[in-house]
């Protein structure tokens, strides 16, 4: 594990501080900063309208990716950085994508990757200015980064609660914040399901789909939702240590499950992990199922307690048996 220094501060003077430094790309990271700060609703709406339609093209053999429904297949090879839930916290954003270096990375055309493992929005005061951020990048380098699906960013039957993005949009945008939210309504079903990097991972929001048989029900979980369970457990479900089997959850969807479903699951896609978000932790991560999970917590502050906050930087042609040889490549601040 590395840790770094990190004390909360204003987001602007963040990025006053980037902006100082010599570094092109970092400069570059700030106006993408200012700008999310900035934008007005029609821009906005253009970003969110454009991000919809690249997202929904998306398909067949695209550079590095293999897509299918809203399955994303990666091959073993280049870095990768995987972060967890953000949850409108843009001032950590900023920090991860300063310390991974991935702007400048991927600006020199680098074989790197970023995969979002969902929750961008809610429970933080910057949720509109986290999405114009990861949106952009992924108009910047779109065959460098993959947008995960989080439960808050799910069907409309399964919101979570309490859901403030429509709240946070009206006091950035007044009138227009609900013309903007309507239009990020529309790219939710566009974000993926679920990335597997062959015979090694495979990174979910949430949890196992505990009745999947194929890898295709990851493809169209979204599609076969709600008359089966699979999206719902994938973006609700959390791991537990107490039993076997699958359990209801205290989240009021999705369910608990335990190591043997894990470990059948693992095997249906013939890959050693399970790397996910959905879970706060205190330090930024856990591992549970005897290394068989990985959950990853990237954002800090209120209303979570966690001492720190975590994303995950390694090279994807690593082959770990357990989540415990991961610990080295995780980044705490």
């Amino acid at each position: 594990m590395r840790c770094f220094q990190f004390s909360r501060v204003n987001p602007i003077t963040t990025i006053r501080v980037l902006s100082q430094t010599q570094s092109k790309n970092m400069a570059t990271l700030a106006e993408m900063a200012r700008a999310a700060l900035e934008v007005k609703s029609a821009e906005y709406i253009n970003l969110l309208e454009g991000s919809t339609r690249l997202l929904a093209a998306e398909r067949g053999r695209i550079e590095a990716f293999n897509i299918e429904g809203r399955l994303v297949e990666v091959k073993p090879s280049g870095r990768a950085i995987a972060i967890g839930d953000v949850h409108g916290d843009l001032e950590s954003l900023i920090h991860i994508l300063k310390t991974s270096r991935f702007m400048e990375m991927a600006a020199q055309d680098k074989e790197v990757f970023l995969f979002f493992l969902g929750d961008y929005g809610d429970r933080g005061p910057y949720s509109p200015e986290v999405y114009y951020v990861i949106l952009k990048l992924k108009q910047l380098f779109p065959q460098k980064i993959v947008l995960m699906r989080g439960n808050h960013e799910g069907p409309g039957d399964l919101l979570p609660y309490p859901h403030d993005l429509p709240e946070n949009l009206q006091k950035r945008f007044g009138e227009e914040g609900s013309a903007v939210y309507s239009k990020i309504r529309e790219l939710f079903p566009h974000l993926y399901n679920a990335l597997v990097v062959q015979g090694l991972y495979v990174m979910i929001h949430g949890g196992v789909p505990s009745q999947a048989s194929s890898i295709e029900d990851l493809m169209f979980a979204h599609a076969k939702h709600p008359k089966e369970p699979h999206l719902e457990e994938m973006l609700w479900s959390d791991p537990t240590e107490e039993g076997n089997g699958v359990y209801p959850s205290p989240r009021g969807a999705g369910n608990l499950f335990g190591e043997n479903v894990t470990k059948k699951f693992l095997n249906m896609l013939n890959v050693k992990v399970f790397i996910r978000g959905h879970e706060p932790a205190g330090q930024g991560f856990k591992i549970d199922h005897n290394g068989k999970i990985l959950t990853l917590f990237s954002r800090k502050g209120p209303p979570y307690f966690n001492s720190s906050a975590a994303y995950l930087e390694f090279d994807l042609s690593l082959k770990p048996e357990n989540a415990s040889k991961l610990l080295p490549y995780i980044h705490q601040f």
